[in-house]
């Protein structure tokens, strides 16, 4: 069984004819490309249908079930942990994966878990299988990193990536609405079984649409075919483990990514996970929150699409100025989340600040913990340096579900926000020693 399950996984080989008539080849690839990235842009929107679920009905969950915020941070740290640990594990491995049979199992399996957890009785089952839906999930992302980097070239891989960044926000907002709805007719658990359901379907279409590389169905690679600036490439002849050794893990460059990622990661979800609860809290109605907080997702993706344009456009494809700005900003907006979210504010306030929110957490994301790390490291190592830095990531969504729980019950909405704030600051920091790295990187890439 799981021989079998390896071979349905491995990478598909080499394509025996290869194309050589240069307009059959354009053709086939134009076709190839939109039909990979709007297959995978939709796998990928559905993984979030299956996984953010559960933050839009967080305050009617946390009641039904007589939860405390300990106990529903516990839940959200079970999923970032086996989250954590399957994105480092899967990407190592999805470089050597089926770019298609690989991202479909995780959403599939996802679905699974989805269906029935609505339903399920008590804390300990809650959290197995929360984190075991963590371990599917984190099947999504390494395959479309290594299909990105094999199906679009260096210098369109800015716009490219954060554009196909937006599939999460899309992801996170449409099952905002989706909530919205079922919490409205008092029927929240439906916020589950119904994503589990479409996600399924979506799992079995992606094995129909989509491919692995390009000499897998006979292109060449996307370098030679649009006579593009080729990829860096490994000196010597290095096996597997050297090559994500000395590229990889001794890569400092990726540490410093990685490292950012963790506070990253733990303001993107502390706001994200909480702000449900925190807008109750201060005396919005469960509906109007669950309303409210989709602007938050939903202004991210115009930040996804359009950082990832600047950045190519405006800043030579530099990655780490826009992300500074955007992170200085961020500042600013939490404050104002914090400050004007109460009853008494009008919505269009509340609203405001959360878009804002939503706006600049999402253009670092993009942009430094994407295309930046892709950029540090070698074409065949970036599902792996995505997978590592994965690792941290969740270290900072762990932080940010029990961590968040505890900050919260001593010190208050006020002390979450403190954090927050703070760690925008370290998350510069670290963005920043890679200043002249990135510099020395494109200006490697464009001497070749």
């Amino acid at each position: 069984m799981l021989l079998k399950f390896i071979n349905w996984i491995k990478p598909m080989p080499d394509a025996k004819i290869q194309l050589t008539d240069e307009k059959e080849i354009a053709k086939k690839y134009r076709a190839w490309r939109i039909r990979m990235f709007l297959g995978m842009y939709i796998g990928y929107m559905f993984y979030y249908f299956t996984r953010k679920n559960i933050s839009y009905v967080a305050p009617l969950f946390i009641n039904e079930l007589n939860l405390t915020k300990v106990s529903f941070g516990v839940l959200n740290s079970a999923m970032a942990i086996a989250y954590g640990v399957g994105k480092f594990l899967c990407g190592m491995i999805a470089d050597k994966c089926n770019t298609r049979t690989f991202m479909a199992f995780g959403l599939i399996g996802s679905s699974i878990v989805n269906l029935f957890f609505g339903f399920l009785p008590s804390l300990p089952i809650l959290v197995f299988f929360w984190g075991l839906n963590g371990g599917f999930q984190s099947m999504g992302f390494p395959p479309v990193a290594k299909a990105l980097v094999y199906w679009f070239s260096q210098n369109e891989r800015g716009t490219m990536w954060t554009l196909f960044g937006s599939a999460r926000m899309c992801g996170v907002t449409l099952i905002g609405i989706l909530a919205s709805f079922f919490i409205a007719i008092n029927h929240w658990r439906a916020v589950f079984y119904i994503p589990g359901i479409i996600g399924i379907i979506t799992g079995i279409g992606m094995l129909f649409v989509l491919t692995d590389t390009p000499s897998s169905i006979g292109l060449p690679a996307i370098e030679v075919f649009r006579k593009d600036i080729p990829p860096l490439k490994k000196q010597g002849n290095l096996s597997r483990w050297q090559v994500l050794t000395k590229y990889v893990f001794c890569n400092k460059y990726i540490w410093f990514i990685a490292i950012a990622s963790t506070f990253m990661y733990f303001i993107r979800f502390a706001t994200l996970d909480w702000s449900a609860i925190f807008m109750v809290e201060r005396g919005i109605h469960p509906k109007t929150a669950a309303s409210l907080l989709v602007l938050t997702p939903l202004l991210g993706t115009l930040s996804g699409v359009s950082s990832g344009y600047i950045c190519d456009k405006f800043f030579k494809s530099r990655c780490v100025p826009i992300s500074i700005v955007c992170l200085s900003l961020l500042i600013g907006s939490l404050w104002g989340m914090y400050h004007f979210t109460n009853s008494q504010t009008p919505l269009w306030i509340v609203g405001l600040f959360l878009s804002l929110v939503g706006f600049f957490i999402e253009g670092p994301q993009c942009v430094a913990l994407g295309v930046l790390l892709s950029r540090l490291t070698l074409q065949e190592s970036a599902a792996a340096a995505l997978g590592f830095s994965g690792m941290f990531q969740y270290l900072g969504t762990f932080l940010s579900g029990i961590g968040a729980a505890l900050i919260i019950e001593k010190y208050g909405w006020h002390g979450i926000f403190v954090t927050c704030g703070i760690f925008c600051i370290i998350v510069m920091f670290f963005i920043s020693l890679t200043w002249k790295a990135e510099i020395e990187k494109l200006k490697m890439i464009k001497n070749k």
